[in-house]
C-alpha cells in the first residue's frame, strides 16, 4: 500500500500515519520528496481497510499496489530517483553518467593509461573488474583485491568514482572501502542472499539486467535491494539473450522508456555488452541515450586488441573519445549534458 501525505503535513502526522501502519503488522518504508512525503507498506495489506488510513491527520490519499515489486515501483518515489555519489556526482539528473573503463584490470600502467582518458572525456566514473565471472574456468578471473586497490589509485588521482563487481557476499566488506558502487552482474541479478546483504549496505548499487531475464524479474531483483533499506539502486540494460546471433547479445533499447514508466530508479545503458561488437558500440551508446537513459557503461582499453577479457567489444581510447564528443551533442539535443 501507498499512502501519499499532504504537502504540509507535520512530522508528528507522519509518525502517527507510520506507527498506524505497523501496528497492523505493515513493514513501512518512507520517502520524502520535494512536496510530500510518501509511505510504502509492504506486508499483510491485502485485508486492510484502507479508509482507516486515509482519515488519518495529514494523508492525502492511500491505494494498494498491484505491481509485485512495492519498492521499485514509480509510485514510492513519482518524481524519480537521483543517486548521489560523495563528490557529488549524481546518475538519474540532467546529465548523462560516463562509466568507463576496463572489463578487467590488468596492471598498473593499463588502469592509469585508462583513468586519464575517462577523465580527459569528462567521464566521472572509473569501472572495472577484479573479480570476473568467466564463462570458462580457464579464462583470467581478475586480480582480486590488488587490482581493485590499483583501480581506486587511478581514480584518486584523476577525481573519478570506482565501480566495481561483486560476485559473492564474502568480497562486500573487503571491497567496501575502495569502491563508490558496487556493480552486480548478469549473472548475479538473481542471486537474492547477495542482494539481501547489499540491502544493508549503504552505497550505491548498480544492477545488471539478466541475459534472460524480463523487466519485471529486473525490478523484483532491485525491490531485494530496497527492501533492505538502501534505496541507491541504479538499473543497467546490458543486452538480453534472444535467438539472433548477428551480436553477442540483444540491446533492448525499449527496456529503457519502459523502466523510466514502471519505476523511479535511474537506469543506465552497457552497449558494449549490449552488442559485443566494437563497431556497434557508438551506435547503441546514442540510441540508449536518445531513449532515455541516466548513463553509460562502456568499456575501454589503450591496445583493446590485446585486452584479456571481452577484447571484441573493447574501444581504444581514441574511438572513446570521438564518441563522448558525439554524444554530448545528441544528449543536448535531447534536453540532456553530457
Amino acid at each position: 500500500m501507498i499512502v501519499a501525505m499532504q504537502a504540509g503535513a507535520t512530522e508528528e502526522q507522519v509518525d502517527a500515519v507510520i506507527n498506524a501502519m505497523e501496528e497492523v503488522g505493515v513493514n513501512v518504508h518512507r520517502t520524502t520528496g520535494e512536496f510530500q512525503t510518501i509511505l510504502a507498506g509492504v506486508g499483510p495489506t491485502a485485508g486492510l481497510d484502507l479508509t482507516k488510513f486515509e482519515m488519518l491527520p495529514g494523508v492525502l490519499n492511500v491505494h494498494r499496489i498491484s505491481a509485485p515489486y512495492k519498492l521499485a515501483g514509480r509510485a514510492f518515489r513519482p518524481e524519480g530517483t537521483v543517486v548521489e555519489f560523495r563528490n557529488g556526482a549524481k546518475i538519474g539528473a540532467e546529465k548523462v553518467a560516463v562509466i568507463a573503463g576496463p572489463c578487467a584490470i590488468e596492471n598498473r600502467e593499463q588502469i592509469f593509461a585508462i583513468a586519464a582518458a575517462v577523465k580527459a572525456a569528462g567521464g566521472g566514473f572509473l569501472r572495472g573488474g577484479a573479480y570476473k565471472p568467466r564463462s570458462s574456468p580457464y579464462s583470467f578471473q581478475g586480480l582480486g583485491i590488488p587490482g581493485l586497490e590499483l583501480m581506486r589509485e587511478a581514480a584518486e588521482a584523476n577525481g573519478l568514482l570506482v565501480v566495481s563487481e561483486v560476485m559473492e557476499i564474502a568480497q562486500i566488506e573487503p571491497m567496501l572501502p575502495l569502491v563508490d558502487c558496487f556493480q552486480v552482474g548478469a549473472r548475479n541479478m538473481q542471486n537474492f542472499n547477495l542482494l539481501r546483504e547489499l540491502g544493508q549496505v549503504r552505497k550505491p548499487i548498480l544492477l545488471k539486467r539478466g541475459i534472460a531475464a524480463t523487466v519485471e524479474e529486473l525490478l523484483l531483483s532491485s525491490e531485494y535491494i530496497l527492501s533492505g533499506g538502501n534505496y541507491d539502486v541504479i538499473l543497467c540494460e546490458r543486452g538480453i539473450r534472444t535467438y539472433e546471433t548477428a551480436t553477442r547479445n540483444t540491446m533492448d533499447i525499449a527496456a529503457i522508456p519502459v523502466i523510466k514508466k514502471l519505476s523511479h530508479l535511474p537506469i543506465v545503458a552497457d552497449p558494449s555488452h549490449g552488442t559485443g561488437r566494437r563497431d556497434m558500440v557508438p551506435a547503441m551508446a546514442k540510441a540508449a541515450v536518445a531513449a532515455g537513459a541516466d548513463g553509460l557503461i562502456i568499456e575501454i582499453h589503450p591496445n583493446a586488441d590485446k585486452a584479456v577479457s571481452d577484447a571484441a567489444q573493447t574501444l581504444f581510447l581514441d574511438q572513446f573519445e570521438k564518441l563522448v564528443g558525439e554524444l554530448r551533442g545528441l544528449a543536448a539535443a535531447v534536453g540532456r549534458t553530457l
